[in-house]
């Protein structure tokens, strides 16, 4: 099958900047052009597109996509190597989980001390005033 970029950004929900932006680095496959220079995809670009929008939903960053492609392209590459870039990410998401924690509780001190009823002094302003 043979898509149009608007085609292509319909069947993977991807926005047509962001398919021509994913050309412009090199993660998709430059389209080849129809005689009246329109962009035109096949079976093949789609289901790349589909994994880049999968890698992204999970959170992968751009750089971490052209490594897994590189893999998932190259014949001869460590079957381990996926699973390493894979569990870097990991590593990443649970750092981030971790930080999201702590601003929660940092949120959740302010507004459980905050005095609404009555005190001119906010404390979720005046923490906020503060220099860490």
């Amino acid at each position: 099958m043979v898509y149009s970029i608007g085609q292509l950004s319909k069947e993977t929900h991807c926005k047509v900047p962001t398919i021509r932006y994913y050309e412009d680095i090199g993660l998709l496959e430059k389209a080849q052009r129809s005689a009246g220079n329109q962009r035109r995809y096949t079976s093949q670009q789609c289901q790349r597109l589909h994994f880049i929008r999968h890698s992204r939903a999970l959170g992968f960053s751009l750089d971490e996509i052209k490594q897994l492609i590189h893999l998932q392209d190259c014949k001869h590459h460590d079957a381990h190597q996926a699973h390493d870039v894979a569990q870097h990410h990991l590593v990443e998401v649970r750092n981030k989980i971790e930080q999201l924690k702590q601003l929660e509780q940092q949120l959740l001190t302010m507004i459980d001390n905050c005095d609404v009823d009555g005190s001119d002094d906010c404390l979720v302003l005046k923490s906020l005033n503060e220099v860490s």
